[in-house]
């Protein structure tokens, strides 16, 4: 039976979150879980438990684990709970072991000693909290609710629903309630293929005469046999017979049989590699299993075993023989003619092959030279380009790269000083396939864009296979520095809120209708829109954005942008500059609003900020989401009114009945009215009906950024 136990707290609720900066010590409790989620007929328990089936129930255990825990929503985990996964690998912890969240972010198991015995390793990750999903997932989300790290990437010995198994991942055995050996053999690939495992999972091979390892330096690799078996040579097969080894349980392919049947039935089958017979405990008869694959064989007590397993081989062949009878081999007298011969034409086509294999290199080297030398003398001729930084200039500026403001999709951010005083914010762009093309693209068709919306490109650099932009800084920050409540500086007042959306709106129209070429941006969020001294907003990080010719309407394209902020037809992949428009008025929401799109902070049925817009817009109270912290914020309800009805406009699940940024620049200037006779249903038709499940993170959309950050 499995208990479960978790922080000695004074009072519980059931919760499926913790914060930063928590402890949980062992202690003898059967009703406070540290975690606890309910998911239709099962629940999930996440905290201490132990084993205790062999214990006096009169006497208190002592040994624990941490781990999750299955069961039924209809009586308690103490006497269903079933075993998903743990993290101690079998590893007993005494009581008084602790588990802290540390404020880092990282999650450290240590025993009664204060040994660790087990971390997360995720320090320094941005985490900023925990929970236990409804799926039985534990899983760290960042400030941005990004999965940083979850239990679902290390596999136990089973799998829930909702869980996968990729390629390259092994169930690991963490089954503590069982009767199996906790040495670590009891998984079918502990030690690869064509092994055996013994205790404390030692790795060999089956029989060092027919099969070697695949690594000797990793034997839990497994072993490929020496001699192939092949089916057209079944009269040169024989089987080597272990003793002492078992076999997974698995249903027999003969009942009722002997040895020596089960024997012949393998050799009479071409695909068979091996036949594990297991007598039946009172005649000579038994069970017969054939295996096309072998798996881990686990070393047992002879005491205890009735198995027999014998490994299908196939014999070494031996020298091929002369005329005379004898062995063919190489004479040792270095006079024999024939010998030259040989000796010769090995020696010749070695000499071949390294003088082939050193023009390759050479040509593949200068080839590359060549290419980069040609790229960077096109760089430099290309009409309108922006000045071009030596990489010296750029390290001393940046102090060699010492000050990061930031990282992203492609590369990092540092903030710079050039030799006339000019600050600048420099990325890097590295480690990415397509950096050349991205690299390219950006420099030619956005180094000529100038507008006072937009974060302009000072110039560039090329050094080996490096590239940087180099950008104006903004000593702003930021828009999500100065909107949220807690995380802002300073309290913006109306009149600054509405001028950082007019000038996000005129930048963005610049983007769609003024360019020679149409940028739609596909990522707009505070985190995209800069400031500088003056609080003007500058939309960044468009470079890479999807450049489409004038005259196309629509694009077809891969997913991009930020969860929370992609637009509904997304799911079609149907995209025009709409998206924008429809991210813009998530913005426009976050500023009037003054919280996140999507924030945990707040009571369940006001996660979603779009959510919070259909109740309110129903009971006609916008007024009540407004952000009124800004000391002119009560003073100017009409106007903010007239921006919330814009929004309304903006976010149109049909796209085709979104406006254009030019017709919401005319409307927040005065020119125009909003459009009537709108549909008034936004909830997202991607956000989960059910409350329950809406914290499910590993449902995100994944990002692929449009630039780098």
């Amino acid at each position: 039976m499995l208990c479960c136990y978790s922080a000695t707290a004074e009072s519980y609720r059931p919760i499926a979150n913790a914060n930063l900066s928590t402890t949980w010590t062992t202690k003898y409790s059967y009703d406070q879980p540290m975690l606890l989620r309910k998911a239709n007929a099962a629940q999930f328990t996440c905290g201490f438990f132990i084993k205790d089936e062999d214990e006096d129930e009169d006497e208190e255990p002592t040994v624990y684990f941490f781990g999750i825990l299955i069961s039924p929503t209809e009586g308690s985990w103490l006497d269903n709970g079933v075993e998903i996964w743990s993290t101690s690998q079998g590893y007993p912890l005494k009581e008084n072991a602790t588990l802290n969240f540390t404020s880092a972010g990282d999650l450290v198991l240590s025993d009664a000693d204060g040994s660790i015995v087990w971390s997360t390793n995720t320090s320094g990750k941005a985490v900023a909290g925990m929970n236990l999903i409804h799926t039985g997932n534990l899983v760290f989300f960042d400030d941005q609710n990004s999965v940083v790290w979850q239990s679902f990437d290390h596999p136990a010995d089973c799998l829930v629903p909702g869980q996968k198994l990729f390629q390259g991942q092994k169930l690991k055995s963490n089954d503590l309630t069982s009767n199996h050996d906790l040495d670590g053999c009891d998984y079918p690939l502990v030690c690869g293929r064509n092994s055996i495992c013994s205790g404390n999972k030692q790795c060999s091979c089956l029989a060092i005469e027919y099969f070697r390892p695949v690594n000797d330096r990793q034997p839990f690799l497994g072993c490929s046999a020496i001699t192939p078996l092949t089916c057209n040579s079944t009269q040169d097969q024989h089987f080597i017979t272990l003793q002492n080894v078992s076999y997974f349980r698995l249903e027999p392919d003969m009942k009722g049989v002997n040895m020596e049947t089960c024997k012949q039935a393998c050799l009479n089958s071409c695909t068979c590699k091996a036949a594990f017979f297991r007598y039946y405990s009172y005649d000579s008869r038994g069970e017969c299993i054939l295996r096309s694959d072998i798996y881990t064989m686990q070393s047992v007590d002879p005491l205890y075993n009735n198995d027999s397993a014998f490994i299908k081989v196939q014999n070494v062949t031996s020298p091929p023989l002369s005329p005379q009878g004898t062995s063919l081999v190489c004479s040792n007298n270095p006079s024999s003619p024939q010998v030259a011969r040989v000796v010769g034409s090995a020696i010749g086509s070695i000499v071949l092959l390294l003088f082939v294999a050193i023009g390759f290199i050479v040509y593949v080297v200068h080839k590359k030279k060549r290419d980069t030398e040609m790229e960077e003398e096109y760089l430099a001729q290309v009409p309108g380009m922006p000045t071009r930084f030596s990489y010296e200039e750029l390290k001393t500026a940046t102090k060699n790269f010492s000050k990061k403001l930031g990282e992203g999709g492609y590369g990092s951010v540092f903030e710079g000083i050039l030799g006339d005083g000019t600050k600048i914010a420099l990325k890097c762009l590295e480690g990415q396939a397509h950096v050349k093309k991205s690299f390219l693209a950006e420099v030619q068709s956005i180094g000529s864009i100038h507008h006072v919306n937009l974060v302009r490109l000072r110039g560039f650099c090329t050094w080996k296979s490096q590239r940087f932009l180099v950008y104006d800084f903004m000593n702003n920050g930021s828009l999500d520095r100065w909107i949220y409540h807690g995380n802002h500086e300073h309290i913006l007042d109306w009149e600054c809120r509405k001028k950082i959306i007019l000038d996000i709106a005129k930048g963005l129209a610049y983007l769609h209708e003024e360019c020679r070429q149409k940028i739609i941006h596909l990522d707009i969020k505070p985190q995209n829109i800069l400031l500088d001294d003056n609080f003007n907003a500058k939309v960044s990080d468009f470079g890479l954005s999807k450049l489409i010719d004038r005259n196309q309407s629509q694009v077809m394209t891969t997913m991009r942008g930020t969860p929370g902020y992609l637009a509904p037809e997304w799911l079609s992949s149907v995209i025009t500059e709409k998206v924008d428009v429809y991210s813009f008025r998530i913005v426009l929401l976050e500023i009037l609003c003054g919280r996140k799109n999507f924030d945990w902070t707040f009571p369940e049925k006001s996660w979603h900020l779009l959510r919070v817009f259909q109740n309110c817009w129903e009971q006609e109270k916008l007024i009540d989401m407004v952000d009124m912290s800004g000391e002119d914020m009560h003073k100017n309800g009409t106007e903010i009114m007239e921006m919330m009805k814009l929004a309304s406009w903006c976010l149109q699940t049909d796209y085709t009945r979104r406006p254009s940024m030019s017709s919401v620049v005319k409307e927040l200037e005065g020119g125009m009215e909003v459009e009537s006779n709108l549909a008034y249903n936004f909830t997202d038709p991607r956000l989960p009906k059910n409350n329950s499940h809406e914290k499910d993170l590993t449902l995100l959309l994944p990002s692929v950024l449009s630039g780098p950050r």
